[in-house]
């Protein structure tokens, strides 16, 4: 993987060159950022994360299973009382609920480490310490006859080190 990183101390001038690269189209943009910030994600049109489906899964199977073992349970052990029906729902919607949560909430902490690829065993290419120290990089993969052009457009938005990567 061959391209270019950009540090940058300014939000503007981060936002700036993201939006122009992104015109460019000279390869993937990657933003390293220390927060945060959603002018770099709209200059990014990053389109929403999946991590939302790992919870509604998560949600219905976490319900599905507390309405199911209640029930189970219910039906294997019968406690018959004032002729009340054994496998009535209503009183297992507290299972249901409480499960729904458990499930949803750590198929949610699942699905954010999936996606992040975390835990990262190897280096990302281009990220430098500072980055989470206040400045902004701005990481782009491109072909190698097209460095100089992404390196130009990162020096005239403002970048205070620009240089090659392999």
């Amino acid at each position: 993987m061959q391209g270019v990183i950009g540090a940058f101390r300014e939000l503007d001038a981060a936002v700036h060159a993201v939006e122009e690269l992104k015109k460019s189209r000279h390869g993937d943009v990657t933003v390293f950022m220390p927060t945060p910030r959603h002018e770099l994600e709209e200059a990014l049109h990053a389109e929403p994360s999946i991590v939302r489906r790992f919870t509604l899964v998560g949600g219905l199977l976490g319900a599905s299973f507390g309405y199911w073992v209640a029930i189970w349970t219910s039906e294997y052990w019968p406690l018959v009382t004032g002729g009340k029906a054994v496998g009535s729902w209503i009183p297992y919607t507290i299972i249901c609920f409480e499960l729904m949560v458990l499930i949803g909430g750590l198929s949610t902490v699942f699905g954010m480490f999936y996606v992040s690829r975390i835990p990262r065993l190897t280096l990302t290419v281009g990220y430098d310490p500072r980055f989470s120290h206040g400045d902004f990089g701005v990481w782009v993969e491109c072909a190698p006859d097209r460095i100089q052009p992404v390196e130009d457009i990162m020096r005239r938005n403002g970048a205070v080190e620009v240089r090659g990567e392999r």
